[in-house]
Protein backbone atom coordinates (compact mmCIF):
# COMPACT_ATOMS: atom_id res chain seq x y z
CA UNK A 1 0.00 0.00 0.00
CA UNK A 2 1.42 3.45 -0.88
CA UNK A 3 -0.05 7.02 -0.59
CA UNK A 4 0.42 8.81 -3.58
CA UNK A 5 0.17 12.64 -2.59
CA UNK A 6 -0.76 16.17 -5.48
CA UNK A 7 0.61 19.05 -4.43
CA UNK A 8 -0.56 22.57 -5.75
CA UNK A 9 -3.80 21.33 -7.09
CA UNK A 10 -5.76 24.75 -5.22
CA UNK A 11 -4.98 27.68 -7.05
CA UNK A 12 -5.62 29.82 -3.61
CA UNK A 13 -3.37 27.52 -1.49
CA UNK A 14 -0.28 28.16 -4.75
CA UNK A 15 -0.49 32.34 -3.88
CA UNK A 16 -0.72 31.48 -0.02
CA UNK A 17 2.56 29.61 -0.31
CA UNK A 18 4.23 31.76 -3.49
CA UNK A 19 4.51 28.44 -5.43
CA UNK A 20 4.49 29.08 -9.17
CA UNK A 21 1.38 27.31 -11.02
CA UNK A 22 2.83 24.27 -12.37
CA UNK A 23 1.81 22.69 -15.49
CA UNK A 24 0.97 19.62 -14.60
CA UNK A 25 -0.01 17.79 -10.97
CA UNK A 26 2.72 17.45 -8.78
CA UNK A 27 3.40 14.39 -7.35
CA UNK A 28 5.26 13.08 -4.24
CA UNK A 29 4.72 9.71 -2.56
CA UNK A 30 4.54 8.93 1.66
CA UNK A 31 5.23 5.09 2.44
CA UNK A 32 2.89 3.53 4.85
CA UNK A 33 4.97 4.16 7.83
CA UNK A 34 3.66 7.83 7.46
CA UNK A 35 0.07 6.96 8.18
CA UNK A 36 -1.01 7.73 11.90
CA UNK A 37 -2.23 3.96 13.28
CA UNK A 38 -5.58 3.95 14.66
CA UNK A 39 -6.66 5.60 18.09
CA UNK A 40 -3.11 6.95 18.04
CA UNK A 41 -2.36 10.87 18.82
CA UNK A 42 -0.59 12.96 16.21
CA UNK A 43 2.93 13.28 17.36
CA UNK A 44 4.87 16.57 16.42
CA UNK A 45 8.36 15.69 15.08
CA UNK A 46 11.38 17.19 17.30
CA UNK A 47 13.09 18.36 14.10
CA UNK A 48 10.71 20.84 12.84
CA UNK A 49 9.54 24.33 14.52
CA UNK A 50 7.06 24.49 11.96
CA UNK A 51 4.79 21.67 10.94
CA UNK A 52 1.65 22.30 9.29
CA UNK A 53 -1.68 20.82 8.41
CA UNK A 54 -3.03 20.53 5.35
CA UNK A 55 -6.66 19.37 4.77
CA UNK A 56 -6.87 16.71 1.79
CA UNK A 57 -10.07 14.85 -0.19
CA UNK A 58 -8.49 11.72 0.01
CA UNK A 59 -9.42 8.87 -2.73
CA UNK A 60 -9.35 4.96 -2.07
CA UNK A 61 -8.04 2.68 -5.45
CA UNK A 62 -10.38 -0.21 -5.60
CA UNK A 63 -8.31 -1.91 -8.52
CA UNK A 64 -5.21 -2.41 -10.52
CA UNK A 65 -4.61 0.02 -13.02
CA UNK A 66 -1.69 1.39 -15.29
CA UNK A 67 -1.66 4.17 -18.05
CA UNK A 68 -5.39 4.65 -17.22
CA UNK A 69 -7.50 6.93 -19.93
CA UNK A 70 -9.58 9.35 -18.56
CA UNK A 71 -12.91 8.47 -19.40
CA UNK A 72 -11.78 5.36 -17.51
CA UNK A 73 -10.45 6.74 -14.31
CA UNK A 74 -13.70 6.69 -12.22
CA UNK A 75 -13.57 3.05 -12.26
CA UNK A 76 -10.75 2.93 -10.23
CA UNK A 77 -11.36 4.54 -7.32
CA UNK A 78 -14.93 3.70 -5.21
CA UNK A 79 -14.81 5.55 -1.88
CA UNK A 80 -13.72 9.17 -0.51
CA UNK A 81 -12.55 10.06 2.60
CA UNK A 82 -10.21 13.01 4.52
CA UNK A 83 -7.15 13.49 5.37
CA UNK A 84 -4.23 15.52 6.64
CA UNK A 85 -0.81 15.78 4.64
CA UNK A 86 1.29 17.03 7.69
CA UNK A 87 4.02 18.97 6.69
CA UNK A 88 7.73 19.94 8.05
CA UNK A 89 7.33 23.47 6.40
CA UNK A 90 10.08 24.95 7.53
CA UNK A 91 12.44 21.92 6.87
CA UNK A 92 10.23 21.38 3.38
CA UNK A 93 11.79 25.33 2.80
CA UNK A 94 15.29 24.98 3.39
CA UNK A 95 15.19 21.61 1.23
CA UNK A 96 12.83 23.73 -2.09
CA UNK A 97 16.01 26.29 -1.59
CA UNK A 98 18.23 23.94 -2.20
CA UNK A 99 16.95 22.07 -4.93
CA UNK A 100 16.40 18.85 -2.49
CA UNK A 101 13.43 16.44 -2.68
CA UNK A 102 10.40 16.82 -0.25
CA UNK A 103 10.57 13.65 1.63
CA UNK A 104 12.17 14.48 4.91
CA UNK A 105 9.83 17.11 5.37
CA UNK A 106 6.42 15.62 3.84
CA UNK A 107 7.17 11.73 4.37
CA UNK A 108 8.31 11.67 7.94
CA UNK A 109 7.15 8.74 10.43
CA UNK A 110 3.41 9.74 11.35
CA UNK A 111 2.39 12.56 8.71
CA UNK A 112 -0.20 11.26 7.14
CA UNK A 113 -4.19 11.67 8.86
CA UNK A 114 -6.58 9.73 7.37
CA UNK A 115 -10.24 8.89 8.26
CA UNK A 116 -10.94 5.61 9.47
CA UNK A 117 -14.44 5.72 7.08
CA UNK A 118 -14.73 6.52 3.16
CA UNK A 119 -17.61 7.54 1.68
CA UNK A 120 -18.76 5.63 -1.32
CA UNK A 121 -18.54 7.13 -4.22
CA UNK A 122 -22.41 6.71 -5.22
CA UNK A 123 -23.30 8.59 -2.55
CA UNK A 124 -22.26 11.95 -3.98
CA UNK A 125 -24.43 13.79 -5.90
CA UNK A 126 -21.57 14.99 -7.89
CA UNK A 127 -17.66 14.47 -7.25
CA UNK A 128 -16.74 18.16 -8.38
CA UNK A 129 -19.03 19.66 -5.73
CA UNK A 130 -17.40 17.91 -2.12
CA UNK A 131 -16.94 20.38 0.44
CA UNK A 132 -14.76 20.03 3.54
CA UNK A 133 -13.09 21.77 6.31
CA UNK A 134 -11.03 21.41 9.37
CA UNK A 135 -11.81 22.88 12.98
CA UNK A 136 -9.33 22.86 15.51
CA UNK A 137 -10.71 23.12 19.20
CA UNK A 138 -13.93 23.79 17.77
CA UNK A 139 -12.95 26.67 15.30
CA UNK A 140 -12.87 25.98 11.38
CA UNK A 141 -9.64 26.87 10.23
CA UNK A 142 -9.54 25.44 6.26
CA UNK A 143 -12.45 25.05 4.20
CA UNK A 144 -12.25 23.85 0.51
CA UNK A 145 -14.44 22.19 -2.35
CA UNK A 146 -13.54 19.68 -5.25
CA UNK A 147 -14.71 22.15 -7.74
CA UNK A 148 -11.92 24.61 -7.12
CA UNK A 149 -9.43 21.98 -8.15
CA UNK A 150 -6.91 22.54 -11.24
CA UNK A 151 -6.81 18.93 -11.69
CA UNK A 152 -9.78 16.91 -11.05
CA UNK A 153 -10.52 13.44 -9.44
CA UNK A 154 -10.10 11.92 -12.78
CA UNK A 155 -7.07 13.59 -14.15
CA UNK A 156 -5.38 12.90 -11.51
CA UNK A 157 -6.28 9.29 -11.55
CA UNK A 158 -4.89 9.02 -15.57
CA UNK A 159 -1.67 11.39 -14.58
CA UNK A 160 -0.67 9.48 -11.52
CA UNK A 161 -1.19 5.66 -13.30
CA UNK A 162 1.61 7.07 -16.04
CA UNK A 163 4.33 6.86 -13.81
CA UNK A 164 2.78 4.62 -10.85
CA UNK A 165 0.80 1.09 -10.80
CA UNK A 166 -2.04 1.79 -8.92
CA UNK A 167 -2.83 -0.97 -6.51
CA UNK A 168 -5.71 -1.91 -4.68
CA UNK A 169 -5.77 0.22 -0.97
CA UNK A 170 -3.66 2.47 -2.63
CA UNK A 171 -4.66 6.41 -1.10
CA UNK A 172 -4.55 9.31 -3.20
CA UNK A 173 -4.28 12.78 -1.20
CA UNK A 174 -5.55 15.13 -3.92
CA UNK A 175 -4.18 18.48 -2.49
CA UNK A 176 -4.87 21.05 -0.49
CA UNK A 177 -7.11 24.23 -0.66
CA UNK A 178 -5.79 27.54 0.97
CA UNK A 179 -6.17 28.11 5.19
CA UNK A 180 -2.92 25.68 5.90
CA UNK A 181 -1.33 26.95 9.99
CA UNK A 182 1.32 25.58 11.99
CA UNK A 183 -0.07 22.67 14.89
CA UNK A 184 0.24 22.86 18.09
CA UNK A 185 0.24 20.28 20.77
CA UNK A 186 -2.44 19.86 23.19
CA UNK A 187 -5.17 20.44 20.24
CA UNK A 188 -7.87 18.62 18.87
CA UNK A 189 -8.52 17.87 15.08
CA UNK A 190 -11.40 17.26 13.65
CA UNK A 191 -12.18 16.50 9.39
CA UNK A 192 -15.74 17.11 8.15
CA UNK A 193 -16.85 16.18 4.60
CA UNK A 194 -19.72 18.21 4.54
CA UNK A 195 -21.39 17.82 7.64
CA UNK A 196 -20.27 14.39 8.29
CA UNK A 197 -17.20 14.16 10.96
CA UNK A 198 -14.62 12.15 9.09
CA UNK A 199 -11.86 11.86 11.99
CA UNK A 200 -10.89 13.45 15.52
CA UNK A 201 -7.16 13.45 16.72
CA UNK A 202 -5.37 15.05 19.43
CA UNK A 203 -1.98 16.79 18.66
CA UNK A 204 1.04 15.44 20.87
Amino acid sequence: MKIICIGRNYAEHIKELHNERPEEPVVFIKPDTALVPKGNPLFLPDFSNDVQYETELVLRINRLGKHIPRERAKHYYDAIGLGIDVTARDLQQKLKAEGLPWEKAKAFDFSAVVSREFIPTKAFGDLRNISFSLRIDGETVQRGNSRDMIWDFDELISHVSRYFTLRTGDLLFTGSPPGVGRLRRDTVLEGFIGNKSMFKIRVK
